[in-house]
């Protein structure tokens, strides 16, 4: 999201009124990367600014917000995220019982960053460790000696984080999302280039595939350790979880495909994206039809030894 300008804020009647994020933010008395999370979340809805200035709130929509019940507390609670030590306290165990918790995908995180240590850092809501730690069938877990079956996982390098990180995001996107190619661009914007490459065969479709990829906050500077690490973590990683994605992404593609075809005539000069392979520089006579098959890349193994690495370099984390 776009940080406000002068111009951020749209005159008019008040019920036409239009805040810029920083500015709602500041309506609603949240800090701005609260704001985001909740934007994300849904708990905050935006709408699209016609003039291209990014996305926007309605003066109703803070008006909703509040009006509901117990605002401001409730909307900073329900958006509050803490780290490993603040969340192994919210529910008293240990931080070692926390993040082998994580890992096997009991609790979920929510955000993530890479520190100056190059090292992941995940963020979880509060309100639902809470609400795992107050339930009674969760007592053994926090408890209790964790169960012979689940030590084995753990013992593997079983870590769901990431992947289950992956999940919750996408399903935060999809909500987001404007339209049938906003929506196959979420899910694309999870998969690898030559995944996407290989399972949308039009250049054209890419590149209106680039065009509605969603803007995410970087880490670091463009290719920096920091930067490589969070691509990999943004990336699926399992062949399971690949398998998946492609399949959705070509589902997606094609209802896109039959609610808003793209014409041959697309800019081949789309901005390029994070995590898209550039189109090739040679000349094309017509557009790839969607039948158009190539054979497919053997991600597999390459997939597995990434998401090894990955794993390996966050158990050293110990995050």
């Amino acid at each position: 999201m776009q940080e406000e300008t002068p111009s951020a804020v749209l005159t008019g009647t008040d019920r036409h009124t239009f805040y810029a994020p920083s500015r709602a933010a500041r309506e609603l008395g949240l800090r701005r990367s609260e704001f985001d999370l909740a934007v994300h979340l849904g708990r905050i809805r935006t709408v699209p600014d016609d003039a291209g200035g990014g996305r926007r709130v309605t003066h109703d929509e803070v008006e909703r917000i509040r009006a509901g019940a117990g605002f401001p507390r409730e909307l900073r609670d329900a958006v509050r995220a803490v780290g490993t030590t603040e969340g192994a306290e919210l529910m008293k165990v240990t931080k070692t019982r926390f993040t082998r918790l994580a890992r096997l995908g009991l609790v979920v995180p929510v955000r993530f960053y890479v520190n100056r240590y190059r090292t992941v850092v995940w963020l979880y809501l509060a309100d639902e460790l809470r609400q795992f730690a107050a339930d009674e069938r969760n007592t053994a877990l926090l408890r209790g000696r964790t169960p012979e079956g689940l030590r084995g996982q753990l013992d593997e390098g079983l870590d769901l984080r990431a992947r289950n990180w992956r999940g919750r995001d996408l399903g935060c996107l999809l909500r987001q999302a404007d339209g049938p190619w906003a929506r196959a661009a979420a899910v694309a914007s999870l998969l690898d280039a030559a995944e996407v490459s290989d399972v949308v065969t039009d250049s054209y479709e890419r590149s209106r595939l680039r065009a509605f990829r969603p803007v995410r906050q970087p880490s670091g500077s463009p290719g920096s350790p920091a930067a490589q690490l969070a691509e990999e973590i943004m990336t699926a990683a399992d062949p399971d979880e690949i398998d998946w994605l492609r399949a959705d992404l070509a589902n997606e593609v094609e209802a896109a495909r039959r609610q808003s075809p793209v014409p041959c005539t697309v800019s081949r000069a789309a901005p390029a994206r994070r995590g898209f392979a550039p189109e090739p520089q040679e000349a094309r006579n017509g557009c790839d039809g969607p039948g158009h098959q190539r054979p497919r890349p053997r991600h597999e193994a390459a997939a597995t030894g990434r998401f090894r690495d990955l794993l390996g370099r966050l158990r050293r984390a110990g995050t």
